[in-house]
Formats: structure tokens, sequence, C-alpha cells
């Protein structure tokens, strides 16, 4: 049992919480006698009371994800005007507006009743998707649960599901062949090695697949296919597509391409050679040849197509005349051609988008996207410039302009680490994670390990990005996988004006190991983390193991921040103040002092709950300290917890002290200097959080066997947890959540937010509302915010003139404007560039004006009766969005002017003029000048401002 001793002989000198007098350590024998009798009491207090995970468990605790737990690898598909475009979620669809980058509705087969008979094992994700060639507005998708369905997604209805019962990696279809698709299954079956030894790689079958049912299925709603036709073997699936012009189909799959003539499939696939393991597939989009990138990096053009392929002979492998590429250092993730077909566009670890000209084999670079790119797809708006979409490892989606070779805008919630699904940190790696007050967001790991994000959970939305530690973001050299700088801690202070991390680097491949304690101040004007003051080594190159603020300090100058670390070491840093040349006060820390432990290290501080007392636990001792004096006030020795993990004052008088070893809890009086109560669990204790009001507190304990949490909720009267719950996961990181956060008026209600094993963050506790979001439900596209383009009439006279009766009619409120459409020195470096590679100025002149003035939007109060009539016809542009979801960074595109716009315009001003009593000339004059539309940049820019008056139309 615990046993209170005095101070340590080499420490400060001691004082007694209470008023009895210290007991000499040779003098303890009689205490350990009695410690013996009270051993056996409550040895059998431990046997009687009940352990986490049974029959003590009440129900699941309530809990809800904040992001997937991983990022989907299928290409986002556009709708055909560009609106709109959709990704892969699990086995979900959800479907994004391009403008404001929030999702507007969510295609969920588990909201029908869709489900096929016999599973086949392998979940029920999505695998592939691609729009209706018959139907703009269906979409397709394939799933590894063995099911193809068909989806209206204006309306988010399921209309057919066809169930193959094996799991479908690819779907193709083509507008040539109508009510039938090529998909590519998972046969079940691995593939062999040379000692006829199954691989991990699966085999593959394509299959040729009648979207009509049976008679005997035409009503049941999963339906079976009339008619299959498998077209060939191939090894496990990455690509397939049909050709431009529907005469080819095109699978990948290990070392080979297999290609086929639709016009016989009966014939089976020729295949063709590769060196290399092929990863992704895209076609040109008018001519038939295809590229391909493999697992080193090179991407191959195959010019092949054509009769020299045999025919009628299956399965002949044959190697075909191919143009390389080569840049990438790692596999090519994702290809696609441009509209044109002139460039095409390749991506994959580096996070670099390489842009290849074809005819002459020169590139360029979109460097750091942010984290290596899944997929690239293209869209293309006569309407609008051309974009490339980038699907990133993280989760997020990043918009790049064609013309500019800039990102635009990102779609983000919370990003993962890519890293996470492959190179698992250790168990006993530490995953920063923190509340701050001020901003009620989330401090959690990003992208990149050394990186940190700020998420607000209360609006659902990606705040900032911390670059903790700059580093390059070089993945690898060769195979030999790169360790990166890790942030490892996160902590935030109370008032929330100050966050520390600790970021650190193993020596490897002699270099040196790198550790950093960085102390960041809150900007409040500019709501960013700014650094303060940076440590080198706070404990040489030992890791650090705890860092955490002391709270609820009033005065700055006595605030302070505690770590830990493998050197034996406890450390207490402060405040310091200093004047500048202009009289400004600065704020720096500094090291204040130094704690020797024992012989063991310390493995954890904590901090009662007013920071009168510091606790350090070490080995099998905890040590009390005054943090003003740093005085040890009390010792206590534990020997039922071997090796003490952590410790936790309790209730807001801390007057209990609980302390956690890997099995065992014991919570010792403080006041009464004894154990209180001891508690024993099966599973592993991971965690114990205090409440902020109440004298109650949670224990988290882990099962490995089942991959579950059990939550008990205890009070200092009896080691019996007043109610127990479980969790569907493990988590390897907690951190509880301000009691401002709390959605229940009970005093006694927990809630936490933590980082599951498989990376997913979550919210978790008592009361937490679990209503599905707009974006979780399946919603009809005619309710969402519609995107109305400017036309070339509105460009030149306003919009004022025109009534938008079908928004008004549909009720959409139209919110204000973004403003311009260049931020920051966008519009400094656009004259950078050379004269002669300048676009005309006059076509410059409406951008760079909307940098310097702020448009008025139609929120603003109409003008007066008397006003002047050209006042009341101009107007602004105005930027249809929708409502915010995800964070949207960027600006909005501008308009292309086609060539139908264009002769629309010529013919209105061939039968219609404007009149106005200062404007010289007769009517034979005005159409002259209207045939010679339209002028040159200087003349249009004359001619504008002289008919820039009162004026009226009359038709000629």
């Amino acid at each position: 049992m615990p046993v209170a001793v005095d101070a340590p002989p080499g420490g400060a000198s001691t004082q007694q919480l209470n008023n009895s007098d210290s007991v000499p350590l040779s003098q303890e024998s009689p205490k350990k006698l009695r410690a013996s009798k009270r051993a056996k009491k409550l040895e059998a207090e431990v046997a009687e009371q009940p352990i986490a995970g049974s029959s003590n468990v009440t129900d699941e605790w309530a809990w809800r994800s904040l992001a997937e737990s991983s990022a989907s690898n299928v290409p986002p598909v556009f709708t055909r005007d560009g609106s709109y475009f959709f990704s892969a979620s699990g086995p979900a669809v959800k479907i994004h507006s391009v403008e404001t980058g929030s999702v507007v509705s969510t295609l969920n087969p588990a909201n029908s009743s869709s489900k096929p008979a016999a599973p086949t094992g392998y979940g029920d994700a999505v695998t592939s998707m691609v729009l209706s060639p018959h139907n703009p507005f269906q979409l397709l998708t394939a799933s590894m649960d063995g099911c193809i369905r068909l989806w209206d997604f204006v309306d988010a209805v399921l209309l057919q599901t066809i169930d193959i019962a094996k799991p479908i990696l690819q779907i193709a279809a083509h507008e040539k062949f109508k009510g039938e698709v090529c998909i590519a299954i998972s046969r079940g079956t691995k593939k062999l090695n040379a000692n006829r030894n199954p691989t991990g790689e699966d085999n593959a079958a394509v299959m040729n697949v009648s979207l009509t049912p049976t008679e005997a299925t035409r009503q049941l709603p999963v339906q079976k296919p009339s008619s299959t036709r498998v077209v060939g073997k191939a090894r496990y699936t990455f690509g397939l597509s049909y050709s431009p012009s529907g005469a080819w189909l095109v699978a990948i799959g290990g070392h080979k391409a297999y290609v086929c003539r639709t016009s016989d499939l009966k014939a089976g696939f020729t295949k063709l050679v590769s060196p290399e393991k092929l990863t992704c597939l895209a076609f040109h989009p008018t001519e038939d040849f295809f590229a391909t990138g493999d697992n080193k990096g090179i991407v191959r053009l195959w010019y092949c197509l054509n009769d020299s392929i045999p025919t009628g002979v299956p399965d002949v492998e044959k190697k075909a005349p191919t143009t390389t590429l080569h840049w990438h250092a790692h596999a090519v993730s994702s290809l696609t051609f441009t509209a044109n077909g002139a460039y095409l566009l390749s991506g994959g670890e580096e996070a670099v988008l390489v842009i290849w000209q074809l005819h002459t084999g020169k590139k360029e670079f979109v460097p750091r996207v942010g984290a290596p790119i899944s997929s690239i797809t293209l869209s293309t708006v006569r309407s609008r410039e051309e974009e490339y979409l980038l699907g990133l490892s993280d989760a997020s989606f990043a918009f790049v302009r064609s013309g500019t070779l800039r990102i635009s805008r990102t779609i983000a919630k919370v990003k993962l680490d890519p890293a996470i699904t492959t190179d698992r940190p250790s168990p006993d790696t530490p995953v920063p994670l923190a509340a701050h007050s001020i901003s009620s967001s989330l401090v959690l790991p990003s992208s990149h390990p050394s990186s940190l994000q700020t998420y607000s959970p209360l609006t659902s939305t990606l705040i900032s990005e911390l670059e903790v530690s700059p580093t390059n973001r070089v993945s690898r050299r060769e195979e030999k996988t790169l360790e990166p700088s890790r942030v490892e801690f996160a902590t935030t202070s109370d008032s929330g004006d100050w966050l520390a991390t600790v970021d650190s680097r193993p020596a490897v491949d002699g270099f040196r190991g790198e550790v950093y304690l960085k102390i960041w101040w809150w900007d409040r004007k500019a709501s960013t983390w700014v650094l303060n003051t940076r440590i080198d080594r706070p404990h040489g190159l030992k890791k650090v193991t705890t860092v955490t603020f002391r709270p609820r300090v009033k005065d700055v100058s006595a605030l302070s921040l505690v770590t830990a670390g493998q050197d034996g070491s406890v450390k207490i840093w402060g405040i310091r103040s200093a004047t500048n040349k202009s009289g400004a006060t600065e704020h720096f820390w500094v090291a204040r002092s130094s704690l020797r432990s024992r012989s063991e290290n310390p493995s954890h501080v904590a901090w009662s709950y007013d920071g009168s007392l510091m606790s350090v636990a070490s080995g099998s001792f905890v040590v009390l300290y005054d943090p003003a004096t740093t005085l040890a006030l009390r010792t206590i020795m534990c020997p039922e917890c071997e090796s003490v993990s952590s410790t936790t004052f309790i209730g807001k008088a801390s007057r209990y002290l609980a302390i956690q070893s890997r099995t065992d809890l014991v919570l010792w009086d403080l006041v009464t200097d004894d154990v209180q109560w001891q508690y024993q669990s099966l599973s592993t204790i991971s965690q114990v959080f205090s409440h902020h009001r109440e004298e109650s507190f949670v224990v988290l304990e882990s099962d490995a066997r089942t991959s579950q949490t059990y939550v008990s909720k205890f009070t200092p009267s009896s080691s019996s947890p007043t109610s127990s719950h479980t969790l569907p996961f493990s988590l390897i990181s907690t951190a509880p959540c301000p009691p401002r956060w709390l959605l229940s008026n009970d005093p006694s209600s927990f809630a936490f937010v933590g980082i599951t094993h498989t990376w997913s963050a979550v919210i978790f506790g008592d009361h937490i509302r679990l209503a599905e979001g707009e974006e979780t439900s399946a919603r009809g596209l005619a309710g969402a915010a519609s995107v109305t383009t400017q036309t070339l009439f509105q460009d030149i006279f306003g919009r004022s003139a025109f009534t938008d009766l079908s928004a008004r009619n549909a009720n959409v409120a139209v919110p204000a404007s973004q403003g311009s459409a260049w931020k920051g020195k966008e519009v400094e470096r656009i004259f950078d560039t050379p004269a002669y590679l300048l676009p005309p100025l006059g076509s410059l002149f409406d951008p760079l004006m909307d940098e310097f003035l702020t448009p008025r939007t139609d929120t603003d109060a109409a003008p007066s009766s008397g006003a002047n009539k050209y006042a009341e016809r101009q107007d602004v542009d105005v930027d249809m969005e929708g409502v915010e979801g995800p964070i949207l960074v960027g600006n909005r595109l501008e308009r292309v002017i086609d060539q139908r716009e264009m002769a629309t315009m010529i013919e209105l001003f061939k039968h219609h003029g404007l009149h106005y009593s200062g404007f010289a000339g007769s009517l034979d004059n005005q159409k002259a000048r209207a045939d010679q539309w339209p002028p040159q940049n200087q003349q249009r820019t004359e001619w504008f401002v002289e008919w820039c008056g009162e004026a009226q139309w009359y038709h000629t």
C-alpha cells in the first residue's frame, strides 16, 4: 500500500501538509505492519469490485467523428456544368460546391435498402465512380461490396443497384455502349510467386456487365444483371478506361497493360509489358493513345492502338513502342490530359504537380501543394478558365488555375497525416492535442508531422495551420524513408495567450539530433500564433516527457511552464520582461529553476486546481513541491504501483491525488495522509481526468484485444464506478474540452476530444449531440444555392436592369460579395512579367480597380426615388456563394468570354443602339460603328467612355 515518508535526504527541507510529526526512515517498521493489515482489507475490496469491461458497463458513450480516418484515392468527378464535384468517402459519395467548397449533399446507400444479400467481406467502400454517359444528371458508382449503383444526384435518389457478388475495383462507361459498363473485379485469389506460394497481391478479372436486370429481380431493391461476359484475367487492376472513340478498352495491373478491341471482346486481352509496376492510367481526350505511370516515377506514352496488335490470340504478351517522361523520384499516383490534349499532368508522393508539354517534352511545376497528390481531375467549363482539382492524401482538395499555375483555393476540414496509414509511429510516441480557449478551437497534428492545425469543432472549419518546424517535404531518399521533424507536445495556457510545443528529430545517418522547446504568443489582432522564444535542447538530447503550464495564474509574471525529461530533471521556465528601443514591453521566457529527481527519471508532472501544488511522478514515488519556492513538501511511496505513469489532482479543492500505473489506481487523501481506496483493472489504464467542478473523475482503460476503450466514472467515496461506458475505438491522445464547450447544463458532465489509433479525431462524452448535419444527409441540389455567372451584357451595363426571377422564385438568398479577385501582393507581381507576355492593359483595368475599390452588395440600401436615373442603372458583380462549410482560401475565377456570347453581342449592337443628349452622330454612324465590333483595345475603351452617359434604348 502507499506509505507516506519524508522527503529525500538530499533534497530541500520538507514541510508536512498536516500537523503530525515526520517519521524517520529507520522507524517505519510499525507503520509497515499497519499497512500490511490495510493491504489485506483492500485486497478483499479489489477482489469484489467490478472490472471495466464486465457487466457494470451500461451503454456506449456518445461520440462523433471530426474527420475520416483515411483519405480516399478515388479521383473526384465534376458535373457536366462544373458547378459541383463528387468525392468518395467510405461507402458514401459527397457532393461539393465548387464555388464555396461546402458539402451540399451526400449519397449514402446506408439510407436505402440496397445492401447485397451476401457480403463480400471486403467492406463497402466506394472504389470508382463515373458520370453516366447517357444522362449527365446520373452517377455510376462501384463498391467493394460488389454493387454497381446508379444515382440521380439532382434529387439524391438511388435509382438502381446491380449486385455482382465480387469486390469491384474499377468501373468504365462509354456513350457508344448504352445499358452496359465494364468493371474490374477481385477474383479472391492471390498471385503466386516463383515457388508457387501466394503473395499479398490479389488477382482480378475484367467483365462486361449489362445494367438491365433479370426478370426475377426486376422489382427487387438489389438486382442481378441479365448478362455478364468475362473479357479477360488480370493482376490487381489500378486503372480501367475506354478510348475516346470507344474502339479500345485498356486496363493496367502489375507489369502489364491489357488492351482489347471493343468490337471483339471475345478475343480477350493483348498484354503489353512494362519494365515496372504500373500505378495509374489516362487516355488522350481525342486520339487513341494512353499514358501510364509506374512505381519508379516514369511516365510512358503508348502509341500502339492500331492494326499491329494481334487479334484472336488471347493472352499474347507484346512489347510496344513508348515515349518516356521522367521527373518523379517515387511512384506516380495520378495522370490526366488537358482538354486540348497538348499537356499531360502528373503527381505523386513529392507533393508537386508536373505539367508536361507533349510535343516538346518541357515541363512546368506547381510545388508544395500541401501533401502528396492522390488524384488529378480536370474541370473544363466553357465559361471559365480551365482548372485542375488535386485530391491530396490528407483528405483535402486544392484547385490550381491553368493560367497562373498557382493554387487558387483549398478545401479542407481536419487534415490527416498520410504517413499514419503506412508508417505508424510507436504507441509510446506522444501525439500533440490541446484546446485553445480564445478561438474555441483544437490544436491537432496536421498532414505533416512538423506542423499543427487549428480546427473549430463548433463551426466544423479549419482555421489555420502552423508550421512549427520548417522542413523540406522530401519523404524519402530512394527507398529509405526519412524521419522528419515531429511535433510531440502542444499545450496551451489557461488564458489562451501562450502555446508551448516540443519538436524533435532523432540522430540518423551522421546528422545530429534536434530537440526544440518553442513558446508561441497569440496575436489577438491577427488571430495567429507568433514565435516568442525558442529553447534548444531543453533536456539535452533526451526526450521530453511532460510539458504543462501552471493553471489559474492572475499575474503574468507568476505564469510558469514546467518540463520534465529523461535526463532526470524537472525544469521550471518563467517570463521576463524588457523594454525595447521604441518603449514597448516585450516578454520572453527563461529558465527559472531546475529540480533533480531520484535515480528514476520523472515520468509526469501535474498541478493542483489552483496551481499551489505540483506533483512529480518518478518510479514508484510521487513528490509534492511548492512551485513558488521549489521546496519538497511530501514524498509518497507507492509499492502497489511499481512504475507510476501519471498523477492527477481530484476536484477543485485538490484534496485527493490519483496515482496511476499500468493496471493500478490508488487514491491518496492528502489531508488524512492515507489511502482512500485502490482500484485494479484487468486492462490497461491509459489516462485519468478530473472534473473541473465536482469531486469526480474519469478513468479511461484500453483493451488491446478488442480495440475498445472503457470509461469509468469514480467519486472519492467509493472504489466502485458510479457509471461505466464503452467507446468502439482505442485512443492514443485525449484532452478535456473547455467547460464552456459542454452542450449540457448538467454540472457533472464530461466532454473530451481524442485521436484514435486509426488517426481519426473524435469528440465524446456526456450529452454530445449527434444530430446529423446537412452535409451527411441526402438532399436534392435544387435547394442548394445556385451559382449565377455574369454575362458579357451584364459586365458592360450592370445587373440592376435585369431581374433574376428564378432566384426570387426559389427564395435563394444572395450573400455579400467577398470583394476583389486578387489578394495580397498578386497585383504587384503582375507587373513583374515581361511586357511582351502581358495581356493588353485594357483587359487588366477592371481587375486592378477591383483591388482598390470596395464593391456595393445587393444588401445595401436602394437609392431614393429622386436619384439620378443613371445611378440606378449602376451595379457591381456579386459573387454567388452557398453556406460556408470547410475552409476556402483563395480567389474567385474570372469569367472567360466565349465566341458564342460575343456573336450574340454583335447581333445586339447591329439592331439596337444607344442615344443620349450629348451623343454626336446620326443613326447610320452608330450602325457603322456597331458593324466594326469588336474594336481594338484602345478604341474599345474610348468608345465605352463616350457612351457612358444618360442612355436610352431604341430599336432600329
